[in-house]
């Protein structure tokens, strides 16, 4: 039965124990984080050393508490060979032949914990044991024998140069991860110093090994920056291994242009291995490059496209170049990232191909709706000249002079278009017009006269709805309009009409003049020239009635030439 004193004893290795399988559990809880699982065997190596420290201290005789204490030997080999992988691990470190090296940090342990378990032969840890007479525990003590102390040097090698990659990231990680790696190193380094302390016999404690506490303080440490700096929560991604992850070809130049840092997509592009490239001239290795990396070695920023083959397939890389600033701001070198950008260019040319593809549709589309509604015009206008009781072939006969006189004034072709469609439909205002108003023979009385005037509203109002009709509008509506403001429905004068209608007025008032109707013969041609040049200020625009005339002259100079 354990007295009062005893329990009060135990009670800081304890609460060091319990401290530690906090540590412990919390590991467990997020094994799958970087580096995380080597630290779990870590805590619970050193878990389990504090666990056998205690039944060590409790146990009667000299065989269980060397039992016990061989426990925590082998508790520690657990600490000692977690501590490196979890350094490397969690600071990326990049190794030549970590296999090999994980394999060499097994050898000397293995052979230790040989030596432990067979002591009974040789006595090579364990020389004199013996009980003290401490309260209320006896301790076993025994002298350190030189197995003892190479053992400690080199697990204090293989920890220092664990603790020693962190220290060196320490100094390159963002503030988070300098608190969080701040932590790790304490919480490694606590239980060393307990371990010198005990290795030289200086006593903190009344039991000679002290790394119990130490531990117990390590895991205070830990645990604090477990709930302050999210520890194993949010870990770094080191950029050693993001650097080598990177699917872009990289290389890395210092000012003199030789090869720093290359990482292995631009070994593969290269077809060589680091040790070929590493520290030669950029130019040298670069020489048949086809990224032009070469062309690029005395410029701060830089970007280019390249094209090169490769076993029959066109692969395009765009190269960026940046520079790489040390830490007091001045230029140490250049980055030159070079990007596979085949997928984009294949995208762009597809998407060409297919906006070409697209434009010819919709001009094949738009041409059939355009004849499509050139035919539906036609008849209109051929139903007009039925109705109105015209002369065969007038919509189509003033709508090619009307064509043919604006194009001769310099109008644009696209524009022609629409002339031609408002030509067409000049009349289509007398739809509104009652058959027996439209086709009276004699004089119209004056209620009959305001309801002729009104046709070109009517074809306003009719072809304003429809907005493939809405260029072709000045025509129906300003056709009767004056050069002296004379005109209807408006009262437009001069350069107040739309020269469309200008032009469709000269046009209309040739062709209807010039033919026969059931109420009049055709006037001679040079009557009717006559005519529009006696309107001319007051019906007429003056310079469409020349630009017309000088079209008739030419056309009948071509007439009489064949």
């Amino acid at each position: 039965m354990m007295s009062r004193e005893g329990f009060f004893y135990l009670l800081p290795y304890l609460g060091s124990l319990g401290l530690s399988l906090g540590v412990l559990v919390y590991a467990w809880r997020r094994r799958r984080a970087k580096g995380v699982l080597a630290y779990l065997w870590y805590a619970a190596g050193q878990t389990v050393w504090i666990f056998g420290f205690i039944l060590e201290l409790v146990s009667p005789n000299i065989s269980t508490k060397i039992f016990w204490d061989i426990f925590q030997w082998l508790a520690v080999l657990i600490v000692l060979v977690a501590l490196p992988i979890f350094a490397v691990q969690y600071t990326d470190r990049k190794l030549q032949n970590p296999n090999r090296l994980f394999t060499s940090l097994l050898v000397i342990p293995a052979l230790f914990a040989l030596v432990l378990i067979t002591d009974s032969l040789h006595h090579a840890i364990y020389p004199n044991p013996s009980l003290s007479a401490d309260f209320p525990f006896a301790e076993l003590t025994y002298d350190f024998t030189p197995t003892v102390y190479g053992f400690a040097i080199y697990s204090y090698a293989v920890s220092f140069w664990g603790i020693g990659l962190l220290v060196r990231r320490l100094f390159r990680s963002h503030n988070l991860y300098r608190a969080q790696i701040a932590v790790i190193i304490f919480g490694f380094l606590i239980p060393i110093v307990g371990t010198i302390l005990s290795l030289f016999d200086i006593r903190i404690a009344p039991q000679r090994d002290a790394t119990p506490l130490t531990a117990g303080v390590a895991n205070l440490v830990v645990a604090w920056g477990l709930f302050r700096f999210r520890l194993f929560e949010i870990v770094p991604i080191g950029r050693d291994r993001l650097f080598e992850a990177m699917v872009d070809p990289v290389v890395i130049l210092d000012n003199q242009n030789s090869i720093v840092d290359v990482n292995s997509a631009m070994l593969a592009l290269l077809g060589k291995d680091a040790k070929d490239v590493v520290g030669e001239p950029a130019k040298t290795v670069f020489a048949d490059f086809p990224i032009p990396i070469k062309r690029y070695t005395h410029v701060s920023y830089a970007r280019e496209e390249a094209t090169f083959d490769i076993k029959g397939k066109q692969i395009y890389y765009e190269m960026t170049v940046w520079p790489v600033y040390d830490s007091n701001k001045q230029m140490s070198g250049r980055i030159y990232i070079s990007h596979d950008i085949t997928a984009l260019k294949e995208l762009e040319r597809e998407l060409r191909e297919l906006n070409v593809d697209l434009e010819k549709r919709v001009r094949s589309r738009t041409q059939e709706l355009a004849e499509a509604y050139d035919v539906t015009l036609e008849g209109w206008a051929k139903a007009l000249e039925l109705r109105d009781k015209e002369t065969e072939g007038h919509s189509r006969r003033v709508t090619e002079t009307t064509v043919a006189v604006a194009r001769a004034m310099g109008i644009e072709e696209e524009e022609l278009e629409h002339i031609r469609r408002g030509a067409i439909l000049h009349d289509i205002g007398k739809m509104g017009i009652p058959d027996h108003i439209l086709r009276k023979e004699g004089a119209l009385t004056v209620e009959e006269r305001q309801i002729i005037l009104k046709h070109p509203q009517t074809a306003h109002d009719l072809l304003k709805q429809i907005p493939f009709l809405e260029r072709a509008l000045d025509i129906p509506y300003c056709h009767h309009e004056r050069w002296d403001g004379a005109g209807y429905p408006r009262g437009l004068k001069a350069r107040e009409i739309p020269i469309s209608a200008r032009i469709f007025a000269v046009a209309d008032v040739w062709d209807a003049l010039t033919s026969d109707r059931p109420y009049r013969k055709a006037w001679s041609k040079e009557k009717v020239t006559k005519y529009l040049l006696d309107e001319v200020g007051k019906h007429f625009d003056p310079r469409v009635v020349n630009a017309f005339l000088g079209l008739m002259e030419k056309r009948r100079d071509i007439i009489k030439t064949c």
